[in-house]
């Protein structure tokens, strides 16, 4: 029994089999009339709709690009955004989609954190992976062993107190709010200033005993005067 309706016969001249598929078609790129490869199974529409928003050298769509430049950081996300939406724990950008804290795997520590308080942490990462250049220890232990004992023991407690006050970041955020972290990072880097100037500090506590000394003898010299006019 013949189908004479079923099937068509292939547009090659010398080739004499009737086709029974879906003729197989390369899309085009409606901007700039390029073939868009399509592996199988993938929808024709989303693989040129991500040239366009990448590699199509159009005009529009270049326009578009330069509009939407904030791209999501969440792994494997190509969405970008007109504006940007950043998380208010990681301080990370991200499209509408993955803005919420459980969509990308959020690595903060779960409390909403400003910029000035981030800026802050970042700080005591960055004073915590300093490196201590070689050469500059070096120097130091030359200078070390010429000097006399109690300049070196000076030396010693100067050397070793930033570095006791130096604290991890995690210990420094972890249980804290961003207001006590700011605070934390504030005072350890004014402790770390007055240990590097410990001579300016001895100073300025000699001044501030003489003038409460002062204030004091003021004091009793007038109670005496009061009392001898009575």
């Amino acid at each position: 029994m013949e189908f004479p309706d079923l099937g068509a016969h292939c547009t090659e001249p010398s080739c004499k089999r009737l086709a029974y598929k879906k003729d197989v078609q390369v899309p085009v790129c409606p901007l700039c009339s390029t073939p868009i490869p399509v592996k199988r199974g993938e929808m024709p529409d989303i693989v040129v709709g991500a040239h366009i928003d990448q590699d199509c050298k159009s005009d529009p769509a270049q326009r578009k690009r330069k509009i939407f430049t904030n791209k999501c950081q969440r792994p494997g996300c190509k969405q970008r955004e007109m504006m940007k939406v950043l998380c208010d724990q990681c301080h990370g950008n991200f499209c509408l989609k993955h803005r919420h804290p459980l969509d990308h795997d959020c690595n903060g520590t779960g409390r909403s954190l400003s910029k000035a308080g981030n800026a802050a942490i970042f700080r005591a990462q960055k004073s915590v992976k300093e490196p201590v250049s070689t050469t500059s220890s070096g120097a130091a232990m030359r200078s070390h062993v010429s000097q006399p004992t109690s300049s070196r023991s000076s030396e010693t407690v100067r050397a070793l107190q930033p570095q006791s006050l130096t604290v991890p970041v995690v210990a420094l955020q972890s249980g804290l709010s961003e207001e006590e972290a700011l605070q934390r990072a504030l005072e350890m880097s004014l402790a770390e200033t007055a240990a590097i100037q410990p001579q300016h500090s001895s100073t300025q506590e000699e001044e501030d005993l003489a003038l409460a000394r002062a204030l004091s003898a003021s004091e009793e010299e007038y109670q005496q005067q009061h009392q001898r006019q009575q």
